[in-house]
């Protein structure tokens, strides 16, 4: 995880401490086979990098050797599981994490292992947007980090479940405890620790020579190697190119999808919004009409927020709305 401003170093700092603790003799002495009690949640807005800091995690605990055969129990390319919550369905969601038996439902034509099931006792799950599951399946969640047994789906039979779980999410979960969607109980059991990833505009704001910096990260993983010429290259027509207090709305996803534009057209489309002055001044002519509605009023006023701080989660913020409302 590359970078040298303030919030990438507090953010490897939080990463280490939910590996190995903020002690290593503490580690050492009584929590180094016992990590898998400490979930995690991580947040942070889309794109910033919140499956890689969930991977620095599920990929570096504690694995054992086994002397006679001379080799560690698990590979650790492969203790680290991970689901996108979001592109299954409350049924669907329930079948990949717990697993479900034959006949349990229509289409249900053979025996399913689940996440939990396939996990290693030395490995993680990672749950991405944790924030769309139903409360249902966050009772059974619940139970999970709590009892460390589930059952999948129909089946009364329990199967345990030893490994750990880290969780992230866009959401402002805040927001859903307020609104009743998100269980007190389920969120206060999920975060032994909370990670806050970054944006890029903030890592920016605290040190411009990131961007170069996270150019070359983002040209190594395209060439396969390093490129001193290239990487300065690029990052000098995207300075000249990069438009007045740009946000990087997209945040790392955004620049990598950059870097790629700029190797093939020298050109990238930025997502750049109607400015703040053009909006002062339309708001002005529409005021002094008389012509806003309630709607009006608050939908211009998100939509200035936005293009001033660049996220739904920081008008969500400022405006005390849910950041679904402010997105709509």
């Amino acid at each position: 995880i590359k970078g040298s401003c303030a919030s990438v170093k507090s953010l490897r700092q939080k990463l280490w401490n939910n590996i190995f603790t903020y002690d290593t003799k503490l580690y050492e002495t009584h929590l180094w086979n016992r990590m898998e009690d400490f979930s995690t949640l991580i947040l942070g807005e889309t794109g910033t990098g919140k499956g890689m800091a969930a991977a620095a995690i599920g990929r570096s605990g504690y694995i054992p050797f086994e002397v006679k055969k001379e080799r560690f129990k698990e590979n650790f390319a492969k203790i680290f599981i991970a689901v996108n919550l979001s592109q299954f369905s409350e049924h669907l969601v329930e079948s990949e994490l717990f697993g479900h038996k034959k006949g349990a439902f229509t289409g249900a034509v053979d025996n399913h292992r689940g996440l939990f099931s396939r996990c290693s006792s030395c490995g993680a799950v990672f749950l991405d947007e944790i924030g769309e599951v139903s409360l249902p399946v966050q009772i059974k969640l619940l139970q999970v980090l709590q009892e460390r047994n589930f059952s999948p789906v129909g089946s009364h039979d329990r199967e345990k479940f030893s490994g750990r779980v880290i969780a992230a999410t866009n959401s402002s979960l805040e927001d859903m405890r307020i609104q009743g969607k998100f269980r007190e109980d389920f969120y206060y059991r999920l975060c032994s620790d909370t990670v806050n990833v970054p944006p890029l505009r903030e890592r920016l704001k605290e040190n411009r020579g990131e961007l170069k910096e996270l150019i070359k990260v983002v040209l190594h993983r395209i060439l396969g190697y390093s490129s001193r010429e290239l990487t300065k290259e690029l990052h000098q027509i995207i300075h000249n190119q990069l438009p007045k207090n740009y946000h990087w709305p997209g945040n790392i996803r955004e620049l990598e999808q950059c870097v790629r534009q700029m190797l093939l057209n020298r050109s990238f489309s930025w997502n750049v919004r109607e400015s703040s002055k053009d909006f002062q001044q339309d708001f002005s002519h529409q005021y002094e009409k008389g012509d806003f509605t309630a709607h009006m009023l608050l939908s211009n006023y998100c939509i200035h927020l936005y293009n001033k701080f660049g996220s739904y989660e920081a008008v969500a913020k400022i405006t005390d709305l849910d950041r679904r409302t402010v997105k709509k």
